[in-house]
Parts: C-alpha cells; sequence; structure tokens
C-alpha cells in the first residue's frame, strides 16, 4: 500500500505492514542535515538513543517493531522526491546529490533489551544515522498503537479536531485571532501515519485563515502544504564536543546556521542549556541575524517576556520579532499565548500531539529519541522543563553546568 491523497479516505488508521516513505520525516531533520554535511565533516562517530518517558513496556512490541524497522534497510529517496527537494532554495547541489546516493542502512540500529526495558538505538557516522530518529518514533507508536487500540477509527480522531476547530473560529469571533499562525509538529508522536494525514488535511481545509503547513515532508507534498522546519537541539549538543572551548558551543552552533544558511532558516532554538543561557550568548550579532526564536520548554510566558526584555536591552523593537511557541500546546494555550503578546512580539505556533495523536480513548506515548554522543564523548541537553535533561554522564552535566553558570536544573 502506497503513501497517497486517497489515504484519507480509506476506512482503517493503521497500515497493516508499514510502508515506509523517506520523506516520510521532519523539515527540520533535512535542514540540519546539509548543515551537518557542510559544518560538522570531523564528525565520525555519533549515538541517537529512544527514551521512553512513560510507564510502558515495549518489550513485548520489541519483535514486531524490529521486523517494520528492518523494512527501512536500503530505503532510498525516489527521483519524485528529489524533484520535490530541489525546490528548497537553500538545498545546495552537492547536499541534493548526497541525498539521492544516500540510503537507510539498518547495519546502524541496534534493537535490544535493556534495564528492563526496550533498548534502542543508532550508532554511526553522523551523516548516515542522522534520519533514524523519526522513523523510529512513528514505528513505535504505530506498532503500540495498532495492539491497542486496533479499532480506532476515522471518526475517533475527526470528531474531536472539529470540536477544535469549531471552539477556534468561536474564539475568533470573539477576540478577533487575525495573523494567528499554527503548524503541525505531530511526527514523532503521533498516533499513526494515517491520523496525522487526517489532521493536517482537515485543518489546511477548514483553518485556512490560521494553519500554515507542516514539519511532515511527505505530508506536505502529498498535499501540498508548506513543509516548516528549522533546526532542534542536537545541533547544539553536537557543538558541545567538535572541539570549540564548551563555553562557546552555543556561539558555535549559531555561527555555522548563519554560515550555511546566509539569512534563511532564521529561528533559533533556545533550550538546550536554559534560556537565561541562551540569552547570554545570543548577542545584537545574532539578535540582528535571526527572526526570531523557538520555545520548546519551561512556562512560555516567562520564555515569552525574557526574549521581549532582551530584545529591548540590546534595543531592538521586539514587535520585529517572532516566537515559535512549541512545548505541550494545545489550542486554549495558543490562543491565551496569542492574546497575551499580541502587540508585543510576533508568535507563531507549532502543535504536536493535541493534534496528531488526540484520539478518543488513548492515552499518547511520551517518548524521544535524542542524541547522546558525539566520537565517544557525551553531550546533553539541560532543559528548562524538569524531566527533560538527557545525558549518560552525570560529570559532563556537572561541568556543563558549572561552565554555563546553571543552577536549579
Amino acid at each position: 500500500m502506497n503513501f497517497s491523497k486517497a489515504s484519507v479516505k480509506r476506512n482503517s488508521l493503521f497500515r497493516k505492514n508499514l510502508n515506509f516513505s523517506t520523506l516520510d520525516n521532519d523539515y527540520y531533520k533535512m535542514n540540519m542535515w546539509q548543515c551537518f554535511m557542510h559544518q560538522y565533516p570531523y564528525i565520525e562517530e555519533a549515538e541517537y538513543r529512544f527514551f521512553m518517558r512513560s510507564d510502558v513496556d515495549l518489550r513485548p512490541y520489541k519483535a514486531e517493531i524490529q521486523q517494520e524497522l528492518q523494512k527501512l534497510d536500503g530505503l532510498k529517496f525516489t527521483d519524485d522526491q528529489i524533484r520535490w527537494l530541489e525546490k528548497t532554495p537553500w538545498y545546495t547541489k552537492d547536499f541534493i546529490e548526497w541525498a539521492r546516493m544516500w540510503s537507510f542502512q539498518s547495519r546502524f540500529l541496534y534493537i535490544t533489551e535493556e534495564n528492563e526495558q526496550l533498548s534502542i538505538s543508532a550508532r554511526g557516522p553522523l551523516m548516515h544515522i542522522h534520519n533514524f530518529e523519526m522513523p523510529v518514533l512513528s514505528t513505535v507508536a504505530e506498532v503500540y498503537n495498532r495492539r491497542n487500540y486496533p479499532n480506532k477509527s476515522y471518526q475517533d480522531v475527526r470528531k474531536p479536531l472539529f470540536k477544535k476547530i469549531d471552539w477556534l473560529k468561536e474564539q475568533h469571533q470573539k477576540h478577533d485571532l487575525s495573523g494567528l499562525t499554527l503548524a503541525d509538529f505531530g511526527t514523532r508522536r503521533r498516533f499513526s501515519y494515517e491520523t496525522q494525514l487526517t489532521v493536517v488535511d482537515m485543518l489546511n481545509k477548514q483553518l485556512p485563515e490560521f494553519f500554515i503547513g507542516t514539519s511532515n515532508m511527505h505530508i506536505a507534498k502529498e498535499l501540498g502544504v508548506n513543509p516548516i522546519g528549522t533546526m532542534a537541539h542536537e545541533i547544539f549538543m553536537l557543538s558541545q564536543q567538535v572541539g570549540v572551548q564548551l563555553a562557546h558551543s552555543q556561539k558555535h552552533t549559531l555561527e555555522c546556521w548563519v554560515k550555511e544558511f546566509r539569512g534563511q532558516l532564521g529561528y533559533a532554538l533556545t533550550d538546550i542549556i536554559g534560556m537565561d543561557a541562551f540569552v547570554r550568548d545570543f548577542d545584537l550579532y545574532f539578535a540582528k541575524l535571526f527572526e526570531g526564536l523557538r520555545q520548546d520548554s519551561g512556562c512560555p510566558f516567562e520564555f515569552g517576556e525574557k526574549a521581549i526584555k532582551m530584545y529591548s536591552d540590546l534595543k531592538l523593537d521586539p514587535k520585529t520579532k517572532t516566537v515559535i511557541f512549541s512545548d505541550a500546546l494545545n489550542f486554549e494555550k495558543m490562543v491565551e499565548l496569542f492574546l497575551h503578546f499580541r502587540g508585543r512580539i510576533r508568535t507563531s505556533f507549532g502543535i504536536g500531539t493535541f493534534l496528531s495523536n488526540d484520539v478518543d480513548g488513548v492515552e499518547p506515548l511520551n517518548m524521544v529519541m535524542k542524541l547522546v554522543k558525539v566520537n565517544g564523548k557525551p553531550v546533553a541537553k539541560i532543559s528548562d522543563t524538569a524531566g527533560k535533561n538527557l545525558c549518560d554522564d552525570e560529570n559532563f552535566v556537572r561541568y556543563l553546568k558549572d561552565v554555563y553558570n546553571v543552577t536549579w536544573a
């Protein structure tokens, strides 16, 4: 069964056998991939590891997950997909040719059991393993959900979404939400591919005044909507172990990004070592070059206030900059944030689980797959939200906190 627009009209939310598309990935992964190629060529080996935050034992699903992920082996971009990628103005010819030649290689993917839990990791050259993250997460979710919720239907997806859409239209009549923009960021924790496809299709048709696109490249291509995304945590984490001084790792990442994209993709993620540490590194040079920031942890209201203060202290008008909120959002919080900051700083919203896995009677899995080592050395993310910190090496975390004067995490 192939991916197609006709998927929206089928009767089942699940594919009996997952048929992968190389484009079934988030757009920011593609953008970072090009930056890795040109700005981080000295990384010989990296490791990504799967983390289950929910209290769920995935070991009973190991064989099925392994069987599905084995289908990735040898999967390449099709000529049609390459032609679609070539339309992106910032993708260089050498990167497009790399993408044309590249394929998934399952020899870099390790699926075992460890500490009474399913263990999944990708280890090998960064340029080869970078793209495993989304397929692993979406496959784990789809296998788990089709085993535990086999009778869920399109109605279970559409009904709650119609309620959200009607509610947002009511709020628009009440508050005039002109200028509010939202995108689907739901690939990693979606209920299934069919669910995400259905949600994006409905949002595109029902909320054209607000909906601006999806992070999922395959769905963007199939439905003719905009692909959305810039960068993620891993590119900042890479810079912690590439030979630059640790105290300069955030600035190194920002410099590499500017060098690579020359003013395009101008939104910086902030919660690798916390917003306060980010603000100390984000000087006037970067504040002028980047169009705005993306918030992914901590209190979004506090974050927005700090962003406004930062720009004001740098003698820049906050109303010319944008904050993209993308942490655990629902429509209610989105509207509250939009109204709170309206006229003070521009806002945009990326919503994930609340859209792609809000199915009646379903508890979404909370899981991530993150970079943990670079060239055999640990890297870390110190979040503004308790429980989101990631690192194998407590000594390295203490050192990172000390270097960046982080005392609260």
